[in-house]
């Protein structure tokens, strides 16, 4: 039976039961990868409550507000106290408790105001811009696998402002062949919680270095050349060049990769190319950058943005990135006769 979350479900009358098939299917309801931070969160947690001679499940409103002081005293980011309190709330929800968030979630919103006055910023994925993505993908070598794979996983996974947990998931039967390029179907997202998919229509590109639809067939044709035509698109090439070769215990049986290779993917080739503060380069800079740079671009819809990059309608992140844009383009401040 698949664990719903890191802690023992709830003791339950036969009305208030639930079967295996049921909690599987609940469980399936969120990402694997948010679950596994959920279960590091809910581990501290608990442990801090052995500690602290607290009971962690069902925890009182005083008790996780006790909790979040505790991460804040120790200079945790907001973003990490604020996921440390969701995961809190899942455990609990997912077993059967209703749990009082109101004082912690208080606590958490003065520490925002003190972390912001004593100069702490929020952590942002560095933007990949056009410029940035020609260097990157210049540093990749078209006659190995890994460097066709990873110019593919790069530019289709830039050109679709993707999420690196999107670009994992994508099989081969997503792709279909148009004579105006390369249509894919994202048949689920973190934004879309109902599994109801997406079309992303990938034009073929002016600049052939960096054309989605040609780094696409160019891995897909490499693929095919392997015996592969069906399962992942993106799959894992170990050091001998094999493909989707998974060592003993670690990662998925079908060899495909993780949104954590997606991310040490782009962080290679920014380092590769020498770009400044490679460190901040992660997966999520290839969406971020697509939306930064489409939208810079003279003929801009952010309707058609958003629908492009499954975001949601009036998405506050979309608006974090785009604002970067119209902070110059934009200004207020420019023409008024200062």
């Amino acid at each position: 039976m698949t664990d719903l979350t890191p802690v023992n479900r709830a003791p339950a009358t036969r009305d208030t039961h639930l079967s295996d098939d049921a909690w599987d299917l609940i469980a399936e309801a969120t990402p694997a990868s948010t679950l596994r931070a959920y279960r590091q969160d809910w581990d501290r947690f608990t442990t801090w409550c052995a500690e602290q001679q607290r009971t962690p499940l069902p925890a009182t409103g005083q008790t996780v507000a006790e909790y979040a002081t505790a991460l804040a005293l120790a200079d945790k980011a907001p973003s990490t106290i604020g996921r440390a309190l969701a995961a809190i709330g899942k455990a609990h929800t997912s077993a059967g408790h209703q749990l009082d968030r109101r004082g912690a979630s208080q606590v958490l919103r003065g520490y925002r105001r003190r972390y912001a006055k004593a100069g702490g910023t929020v952590h942002k994925a560095a933007p990949v811009t056009l410029t940035a993505l020609r260097a990157m993908v210049a540093t990749l070598n078209p006659d190995k696998l890994v460097g066709v794979r990873d110019r593919a996983v790069i530019v289709v996974g830039f050109a679709m402002g993707a999420r690196r947990s999107e670009i994992a998931a994508l099989d081969l039967a997503d792709v279909e062949w148009l004579d105006e390029g390369a249509q894919i179907r994202v048949r689920m997202s973190k934004a879309d919680k109902d599994a109801r998919g997406r079309i992303v229509a990938l034009p073929y590109g002016s600049n052939l270095a960096t054309c989605p639809v040609r780094a696409l067939k160019a891995w897909t044709a490499a693929l095919a050349a392997n015996g592969r035509d069906a399962g992942p698109l993106f799959v894992r090439i170990d050091r001998h060049g094999r493909l989707g070769h998974v060592a003993t215990g670690r990662g998925s049986a079908d060899g495909r990769i993780t949104g954590e290779t997606v991310a040490a993917i782009v962080r290679r080739a920014a380092t590769a190319a020498g770009l400044d503060a490679a460190q901040a380069f992660t997966g999520h800079s290839l969406r971020r950058g697509f939306a930064t740079a489409a939208y810079a671009a003279p003929d801009a819809d952010l309707v058609r943005i958003a629908r492009h990059g499954g975001w949601k309608e009036g998405s506050a992140a979309l608006f974090g990135y785009l604002e970067e844009v119209d902070r110059w383009r934009k200004n207020p401040a420019a023409g008024i006769g200062l």
